[in-house]
C-alpha cells in the first residue's frame, strides 16, 4: 500500500479501539488521544468513578470489569464488539523482595499483566480473521522487561514475558495482517510514578542514566501507540519499543 503524504495524518475514523486499563495514567491518555484522533474507543477499568468521568470527558463506551478474573477477561472481548485495534494497557504491580515474594503477588501479577492479555488478545484477533481487518495489537510493556529492578521479581518477569508473546502474537497473525508491537516506557510520570519516584534518593541514580535528564508523561506514551496503531507504522511489526529517552544506552 502505498501512503499518500495525507495518509500520513493519523485519523481513526469509522475504527473501534478497545483500550484496557483506561481509567488512570497512561491507559486513560491514550483513550483520550484516539478519541481526538477519530476513533470510537470502548474503555476498559475496574474503577467505575474512573470509567463514568472519563465517559463524559470523550463520550467513550465503557465496560467495568477486573480482567484478572479469566471469565471476566473474556467477557469484556466479547461485549466490546468489532474491534480494529486494541491496547492492552491493564497491568499492576506489587513490590517485593525476591527472596519474600509471595505467591499470590505472584499469580495475582501474572493473571493481569500476562494472562489477561492472552484472553482478550485471543478473542479480538479471532474476530478481526473472521472479519478480514488488518487491525493493530499494542501492548504497554515496560523497560523493566530488559533492567532487572530491586523489589521487582514479579513485575520484571510479566513484561519480559510479554514481550515474547508480543513476538509469537506478531509471528503468528502477521499473515492475517495483523500487527503486533509493544511499548517498554521507562519511569511515567503518573500520580503513582510520582509517588514513587519523585523522591530524590530513589528517583535521583534513574533520572542521572536517563540523556534526556527527564521521566516520561503519559503524553509521551500515548502518542507512540497512537502512532504504532496507526497505518503510518504499517511495516512495524514485533518490536519491543524502548521509550526510555536512552536510559539503556547509558
Amino acid at each position: 500500500m502505498k501512503l499518500e503524504p495525507s495518509t500520513l495524518q493519523i485519523d481513526f475514523k469509522n475504527r473501534r479501539a478497545l483500550v484496557t486499563g483506561a481509567g488512570k495514567g497512561i491507559g486513560r491518555d491514550i483513550a483520550v488521544m484516539l478519541h481526538g484522533f477519530n476513533a470510537q474507543v470502548v474503555a476498559v477499568s475496574r474503577t467505575e468513578s474512573d470509567l463514568k468521568s472519563l465517559r463524559e470527558e470523550i463520550g467513550c463506551e465503557t465496560i467495568l470489569a477486573d480482567l484478572g478474573d479469566p471469565a471476566a477477561a473474556r467477557r469484556t472481548a466479547e461485549q466490546a464488539g468489532d474491534i480494529d485495534l486494541l491496547v492492552n494497557n491493564a497491568a499492576i504491580s506489587i513490590l517485593q523482595p525476591f527472596l519474600k515474594t509471595t505467591i499470590e503477588a505472584w499469580d495475582a501479577t501474572m493473571a493481569i499483566n500476562l494472562r489477561a492479555i492472552l484472553i482478550v488478545s485471543q478473542v479480538i484477533a479471532s474476530r478481526m480473521i473472521e472479519r478480514g481487518v488488518a487491525g493493530s495489537i499494542v501492548n504497554v510493556s515496560s523497560m523493566a522487561a530488559f533492567q532487572a529492578l530491586p523489589d521487582h521479581a514479579a513485575y520484571c518477569t510479566s513484561k519480559a514475558g510479554l514481550d515474547q508473546l508480543t513476538k509469537v502474537m506478531a509471528v503468528e497473525l502477521g499473515p492475517y495482517g495483523i500487527r503486533v508491537n509493544s511499548v517498554n516506557p521507562t519511569v511515567v510520570m503518573t500520580e503513582m510514578g510520582k509517588r514513587a519516584w519523585t523522591d530524590p534518593a530513589k528517583g535521583g541514580p534513574m533520572l542521572a542514566r536517563i540523556p534526556l535528564r527527564r521521566f516520561a508523561e503519559c503524553e509521551d506514551i500515548a502518542s507512540v501507540v497512537c502512532f504504532l496503531l496507526s497505518d503510518a507504522a504499517g511495516m512495524l511489526n514485533a518490536l519491543a519499543l524502548r521509550i526510555d529517552g536512552g536510559f539503556l544506552a547509558t
